[in-house]
C-alpha cells in the first residue's frame, strides 16, 4: 500500500492493490498555479491585510456557519455551503500586536476573491479558491520595506514551479503578478506539463479492473491544496466510470472538517484500507481526532463524499455517536 504516489492508479494501475492517498496532489498544474491567486488579488488591490485581519474573517465565518451541522462546536462540517459574506466585517476594529486595524471594504474584497478562487478575464472560474476556514498565512505573506511599501511574498512551491518550469526564468517577478499574467501562466502550465505531471486523468478503469482500492482523505481546511480540486477529480471519475455508486466500489473520498494540510491525527485510515483490500469491507466513515476552533480535541467519524456530518440533536457533541452522515 502506498500513499506517496497519487498518480499510481492512473499510469501504473497494477502496482498496488490498495492506495492511501492523503491530500492528493491531483490536478497539479491547476492547483499549484492557483495557489498564487491570493498574491495576485492583493497586488492588484494594493491591499495587504495583516494576519490578524485574515484570522478575523475566518473566525467570523466559523461563528456564522458552525451551527449549520446542528451544533456549535467550533467545526464547519461543510465549508462549501458556508455563505458568509466578508463585507459584514467592514468597519470592525481588530487589535493586533499592540496596533488597532479597521477592516476596510478593500480588505473584505480581497478575502472574497481569495475564497472565490481565480477567474479569467471573462469571469470564468479557473480553479477553486482557499476553503473557508483554512489558514491564510502561507499564501498571503507580505513584507514592508524601509520605504514603507508593502509587497507580497509568494509561497515558495508555486513560486519556484512557475518561475523555473513555466516561465523558465528563476528570477521571474511573481510579487507583482497581474491577473492577465496569471491567466496566461495558468494556461501555459497546463499546455506544457499536463501530459507529464498533470495527474488529472479521471480514467481509473484499469485500476478498478485490477481490483485496486483507493482511499483518499483531505482536510476541509487545507491551506495548500484547495479541497475543491479533490472533489472535482472525484466528480470527473464518477462521470467517466458510470456514477457515484459504481466508483464507490473501489474509490472513496473523506473530507475532514477543520483539518489543515496533512494534519489529520488519530485516524484509522490505514486500518480501514487494509480491511477493504483484504476483507472487502468498504469504509463508510473514518474515525479521527479533530481540533475545534477553540483548540479542543474531539473524536469524530469523517463521512465519505458526498455525505456530511450532522448532529443528531442529543447526546455529547464531543462523541462520534452523536453525529450521523447525511446528504448535504
Amino acid at each position: 500500500m502506498d500513499g506517496r504516489a497519487t498518480w499510481r492508479p492512473q499510469k501504473y494501475p497494477a502496482d498496488f492493490n490498495g492506495i492511501n492517498a492523503a491530500a492528493p496532489a491531483v490536478n497539479w498544474n491547476q492547483f499549484e498555479v492557483a495557489t498564487l491567486w491570493p498574491q495576485v488579488v492583493m497586488n492588484e488591490a494594493h491591499t495587504y491585510p495583516t494576519a490578524c485581519e485574515f484570522n478575523a474573517f475566518n473566525q467570523a465565518a466559523v461563528k456564522e456557519c458552525d451551527a449549520l451541522d446542528g451544533v456549535a462546536d467550533g467545526l464547519i462540517s461543510d465549508p462549501s455551503h458556508c455563505n458568509f459574506d466578508p463585507r459584514r466585517l467592514i468597519g470592525t476594529k481588530i487589535a493586533c500586536d499592540g496596533k488597532e486595524y479597521t477592516i476596510s471594504e478593500a480588505d473584505a474584497e480581497v478575502v472574497r476573491k481569495i475564497w472565490d478562487g481565480p477567474r479569467d478575464g471573462s469571469g470564468k472560474q479557473l480553479w477553486s479558491g482557499l476553503p473557508i476556514g483554512a489558514d491564510f498565512s502561507a499564501l498571503t505573506a507580505s513584507t514592508t520595506g524601509a520605504d514603507g511599501v508593502t509587497t507580497g511574498v509568494p509561497f515558495t512551491v508555486p513560486a519556484q514551479w512557475v518561475a523555473t518550469f513555466v516561465e523558465k526564468q528563476p528570477k521571474f517577478d511573481l510579487a507583482h503578478l497581474t491577473s492577465a499574467q496569471f491567466e496566461q501562466i495558468f494556461q501555459q502550465a497546463r499546455t506544457e506539463y499536463d501530459s507529464i505531471i498533470g495527474t488529472s486523468d479521471p480514467d481509473l478503469s484499469a485500476f478498478r479492473a485490477a481490483g485496486g482500492k483507493l482511499l483518499t482523505w483531505q482536510g476541509d481546511a487545507d491551506q495548500l491544496i484547495p479541497t475543491g480540486g479533490t472533489v472535482d477529480y472525484r466528480n470527473r471519475v464518477d462521470a467517466k466510470l458510470g456514477g457515484t455508486a459504481k466508483v464507490d466500489d473501489f474509490y472513496r473520498v473523506f473530507l475532514a472538517p477543520g483539518v489543515a494540510h496533512c494534519a489529520l491525527t488519530g485516524s484509522n485510515d490505514l486500518t480501514a484500507l487494509t480491511a477493504w483490500v483484504e476483507h472487502g469491507q468498504a469504509p463508510d466513515v473514518l474515525r479521527a481526532d479533530l481540533t475545534t476552533a477553540t483548540g479542543q480535541k474531539v473524536s469524530r467519524d469523517i463521512c465519505r463524499l458526498p455525505f456530511v456530518s450532522r448532529y443528531t440533536g442529543d447526546g455529547d457533541p464531543t462523541s462520534p455517536a452523536s453525529f450521523r452522515c447525511v446528504a448535504p
